[in-house]
């Protein structure tokens, strides 16, 4: 290989040569022009790229397109810009804080001045950025020094890049230029302006500079864009689709848990029925961890504050946590608990173990309480005091793997039970090139790893390996779904961790007799339950599996006359076990079928005068229609069979 040559390898293993200084963008044209018109950047050694930056050194190289992430990630930070080079033509003068791309789209925080943006004026935004977009203005990187880059935001008199710039080094310091606008940026972005096709400013909300309160408040605009118009469309509908299914407003519709500012932000009141909808979930899970071995465990609310010490996570979390409870004594502190797992040490820590009582596997439903920002709570996905379904397996190394293979399959049934289809688990590994910012030897490392990836393989899963993602304690693997919108939560996690085992000092005598620290894993299949229901609830738009409808049937006499006959009814259903209620109001037939129908109830059971003289009940099951007279013997075996296929293990 001559010096100026350099090596590519593409993703699929194959290697090229190619002149040094070559871009992402030229490798793309030597394989096919399609490719070429679709890419967006260019990941190079892990680290996405400008398309065109050129490559002086051999590299993995990964070409990335809307398909990707990371491509759609470049492609809406781009379209940030591009919305600021719109507002900086319509609004001269306006200052721009920071513009990242999101999950979905991307945002700009902005200050207008004196001025009030208006939602009205989105839709001139809009046309201007499309206007600009046809000009197929290139993105243009460029390094500038420190002291260059203070004269431009100077001149410019914008005191939010000059903030940003003061916490920079320089030579680390790059502009992006595209059209008439120049913003300071680390990039990557998208070859030129022509990417985008259609865009769509969503909203319009407050920012604090920096998040402080103490700051200006910036006004944030909201966006997002796509390659084709036909995307947008699909992205707009799916939102009016979001909007019907939020669990917000079915929460309130069908009375599972509310929010009150006396109790505090944050904080769910479960209903009733989101009680027992709730008590259902644990059930479920409890039984199915009872059949896999589990001990269940209950510990308190708070901890000694030098416990979370011992476990590290009050340094991590200290800044998020409520503040210490102090006592009467002294120099005594509590923390409301942000994690479970320091007490499961010290329950395991409790008498000796031998490597022959090795695994223990304790869970608990477990409340631990952050302290989020009230900006940031959200429903029940962002709270401050939450339940998560923790579990902490101790076993020894060679243990690791089977342990593995048996969560995995936990976690396949909860979302078989639960109807989650579509999903993916990404094994997190610790960064080859920087082991330095991880706990634990190469050889424990290696292992855990290898258990891993072994035990997904052998489970069939469809995986992605990210490098670099692992936590500092340990390798693991995440579950991300897919819910009936297509959106991705990341549901049902599975961590191996060296550290806390090592920081409280946990052993167990080898067969060896010597003493040997245990390897403990973490799982939760669902994570924490109010967000695992905040998102059931928009899955299935609060259409539940039967099994967990927390009113599984309602009974509707046509008249006053046979409300007896329905008390009857419902006594017999609940001797197996069917929960529901009577609907006795003075209503009519059709406007009871409605109700209950707005209600999500699965199954109506409609009392008449032939029911009652025959000892039937008229079934009409919610979204379907009728299915005809049933006994309630039969009906009941009906019902059952149902939830039987439904938790099947």
């Amino acid at each position: 290989m001559s010096r100026e040559e350099i090596e590519i390898t593409l993703p699929d293993g194959s290697v090229r040569k190619y002149e040094k200084g070559i871009s992402g963008l030229q490798i793309a044209l030597g394989i096919s022009e399609g490719l070429a018109r679709n890419v967006l950047a260019a990941k190079v050694n892990g680290e996405v790229w400008d398309a065109n930056r050129p490559i002086y050194q051999s590299a993995k190289v990964q070409l990335l397109t809307w398909n990707d992430q990371e491509g759609k990630s470049t492609f809406w930070h781009s379209s940030a810009h591009l919305m600021a080079e719109a507002l900086e033509a319509l609004y001269p003068g306006v200052k721009f804080g920071i513009g990242p791309s999101i999950e979905a789209g991307f945002y700009y925080d902005v200050d207008f001045g004196e001025k009030t943006l208006e939602g009205a004026e989105l839709e001139k935004i809009e046309a201007k950025i499309l206007e600009l977009a046809r000009q197929k203005n290139e993105y243009i990187r460029k390094e500038v020094s420190k002291t260059e880059a203070e004269k431009y935001f100077n001149q410019k008199g914008d005191e939010y890049k000059l903030d940003l710039i003061e916490g920079l080094e320089d030579g680390t310091i790059t502009f992006y230029e595209q059209g008439n606008f120049i913003d300071l940026c680390k990039g990557p972005h998208i070859p030129n302006t022509g990417f985008v096709k259609a865009v769509k400013l969503l909203n319009i909300a407050g920012a604090y500079w920096r998040g402080d309160e103490n700051n200006k408040m910036l006004t944030r605009i909201y966006g997002v864009s796509f390659p084709k118009a036909k995307e947008l469309q699909e992205y707009l509908h799916m939102l009016e689709e979001a909007k019907k299914r939020d669990h917000r407003k079915l929460g309130r519709e069908l009375e599972l848990f509310t929010f009150s500012e006396k109790v505090g932000m944050g904080l769910p009141l479960w209903l009733p029925k989101g009680t027992l909808l709730r008590e259902r979930l644990v059930g479920f899970l409890k039984k199915a961890q009872d059949k896999s071995g589990y001990q269940q465990v209950a510990t308190p609310h708070i901890g000694h504050k030098a416990l979370y010490e011992t476990s590290g996570h009050y340094e991590k979390y200290g800044k998020d946590s409520f503040q210490p409870i102090t006592t009467p004594h002294q120099g005594e502190e509590f923390l409301l608990k942000p994690m479970n797992c320091p007490h499961h040490c010290e329950i395991y820590k409790y008498k000796p173990r031998s490597y022959k009582d090795l695994p223990v596997r304790y869970a608990e439903f477990g409340t631990v309480y952050r302290y989020e920002q009230s900006g940031e709570l959200h429903g029940l996905t962002r709270v401050r005091g939450f339940t998560q379904d923790d579990a902490h397996i101790f076993c020894r190394p060679d243990q690791v793997k089977e342990e593995f293979i048996k969560v995995i399959d936990l976690v396949l049934y909860v979302f078989s039970a639960l109807g989650f289809e579509d999903y993916t688990a990404q094994i997190s590994l610790r960064d080859p090139e920087n082991k330095s910012k991880y706990i634990g030897t190469d050889e424990a490392w290696d292992k855990a790893e290898a258990a891993i990836v072994e035990a997904a393989s052998e489970k069939g899963l469809e995986t992605i390996t990210e490098l670099g993602e692992a936590a500092f304690y340990g390798p693991k693997l995440d579950f991300m779904v897919k819910d009936a919108l297509g959106r991705k939560w990341q549901l049902g996690t599975i961590q191996v961790d060296y550290n806390l085992p090592e920081r409280f000092q946990l052993e167990y005598v080898g067969s060896d007799n010597q003493k040997h620290r245990p390897v403990m894993i973490h799982r939760a299949p669902f994570g924490s339950l109010e967000r695992f229901v905040a998102v059931l609830i928009e899955h299935c738009a609060g259409n539940f599996p039967l099994w967990l409808s927390p009113e599984q049937m309602i009974i509707l006499p046509i008249s006053e006359k046979y409300v007896s006959y329905a008390e009857k009814i419902k006594a017999i259903l609940e001797e197996v076990d069917i929960m529901g209620s009577i609907d006795n109001r003075d209503e009519k037939i059709g406007r009871k079928i409605r109700d209950a129908e707005i209600k999500k109830i699965p199954f109506m059971l409609i009392v008449g005068e032939k029911e009652a003289e025959e000892g039937k009940v008229s079934i009409r099951k919610h979204g379907e229609g009728d299915l005809g007279s049933f006994t309630p013997e039969g009906f009941a075996d009906y019902f059952q069979q149902i939830i039987k296929g439904a938790l099947k293990q």
